[in-house]
């Protein structure tokens, strides 16, 4: 009779032999789940708040016809106590502001009541990434293709147009076009 140790092995090499998992390493399965609707088919808010790491993104349920506007007040009102609890936080200037959005054909107009230069990076990309997220962009377009045009206050001229790129970091349009 064999020794149990030769029996043993011989067992556990039948056994994941026949387990169904191939040697050919990791294959493609295709995008991730997606999609902005709970269980109810009502609309989420995507909000970005800030970790150690950059930006996160919280979903809420939306109110009826919500938009830019919706989400930035989301933003604004910060991150509930679960959400904290989780590690989210936000870069945003304290006290009481407000920041406006609309939505028009071609893009999100964004009018915050700072002067970009003094924001702190992960502040852009909370504003940026949270109005191009919203529900209401005309042409149903992903977040990543959504131009947000900056207008910042005193400043005369073009607006700043930046994009939300996958990682949910602001970057100036050309520079998410050339990724």
């Amino acid at each position: 009779m064999p020794p149990l140790s030769a029996v043993a092995a011989l067992t556990a090499t039948v056994a994941l032999a026949g387990c169904g998992i191939s040697d050919t390493g990791p294959t493609a399965a295709g995008a991730p789940a997606s999609g902005g609707l709970t269980a109810d088919r009502a609309e989420l808010l995507r909000v970005y708040f800030a970790t150690a790491y950059g930006t996160w993104p919280a979903t809420r349920p939306a109110p009826s016809g919500a938009g830019p506007q919706q989400a930035l007040n989301a933003l604004l009102g910060g991150p509930s106590a679960a959400e904290r609890r989780r590690g989210l936080g936000t870069a945003l200037p304290t006290g009481t502001h407000r920041v406006r959005a609309r939505a028009s054909p071609d893009a999100v107009d964004l009018y915050p009541p700072w002067p970009v230069a003094e924001l702190d990076k992960v502040a852009v990309s909370q504003l940026v990434c949270t109005v191009a997220a919203a529900p209401g962009i005309p042409g149903g377009r992903k977040p990543v293709d959504v131009v947000v045009r900056v207008h910042e206050p005193d400043l005369a001229g073009k607006p700043w147009e930046v994009m939300c790129d996958r990682t949910g970091t602001a970057v100036p349009r050309e520079r998410a076009r050339s990724r």
